[in-house]
């Protein structure tokens, strides 16, 4: 059963007016996101646009030799699956990384929106540009930033999306979707820990002091924010 109150969880969804949101209904479901469960994978057609109410979506390059870096993130701020064309296939992999829900739309059918120029056409454009800013982001900290920001930002990244100060991760998931050793985390996450902004017991990262991590991260993480925010700010004003 589809509930304004629920699809509303979905940010993007949010900023849609009611009557809007409402006609989607009959479109949309509600399915569950099981962690490490692939929406879709390199190469592979979009059948789905998912809109993650809880659920946070890892999405990864994966190299020929097997190794995998994290690109970009999708939490209750975005979409995923987006498709403007019928033959468009996917250039990276969608994971995801923390369980829970999402609603879903058939691509065919957001294409159908898209088309028309409504709203969620011009939601889609915004969220675009938001997406490019944190992708663009992505790269320059790769090169730029040193191993603690960018662990700070990856903990505030997942922190943004998440409906707690807990975050389910394990070492070695850290490391591959950061692309280094577990070793260089383990130190890291150490360190963080001394200074006291984070706890980290087996599997789980408490966030201890969230404007801490901030500063640590510095402009890794806050350039990343500016896109969504601006989309945020504009989207939220019109609807």
């Amino acid at each position: 059963m589809i509930s304004v109150a629920g699809a509303q969880q979905n940010e993007l969804l949010r900023a849609l007016s009611r009557t809007d949101l409402e006609a989607l209904f009959p479109h949309l479901e509600l399915v569950p996101m099981a962690a490490g469960k692939h929406l879709y994978d390199f190469g592979s057609k979009f059948d789905y646009a998912y809109f993650p109410t809880n659920a946070i979506v890892s999405l990864m390059y994966v190299m020929e030799d097997g190794a995998t870096t994290e690109i970009g993130v999708v939490g209750r701020e975005g979409v995923l699956g987006v498709a403007m064309y019928e033959a468009e296939r996917a250039t990276c992999s969608a994971v995801v990384q923390t369980a829970g829900y999402a609603y879903r739309l058939k691509s065919s059918v957001l294409r159908e929106l898209v088309a028309s120029g409504g709203a969620m056409a011009q939601l889609l454009m915004r969220y675009t540009f938001a997406m490019f800013a944190q992708l663009a982001q992505n790269v320059v900290g790769g090169r730029h930033c040193t191993i603690e920001q960018k662990l700070c930002r990856w903990l505030l990244d997942r922190l943004d999306r998440s409906l707690s100060d807990e975050i389910k991760v394990t070492q070695d998931t850290m490391a591959t979707m950061l692309g280094v050793r577990r070793e260089t985390i383990t130190m890291t996450a150490r360190k963080l820990q001394a200074d006291g902004l984070i706890q980290y017991r087996r599997g789980t990262v408490a966030i201890l002091d969230r404007a801490g991590l901030e500063d640590c991260a510095g402009t890794c993480y806050r350039a990343g924010k500016i896109g969504f925010e601006q989309m945020h700010a504009t989207a939220w004003s019109n609807a």
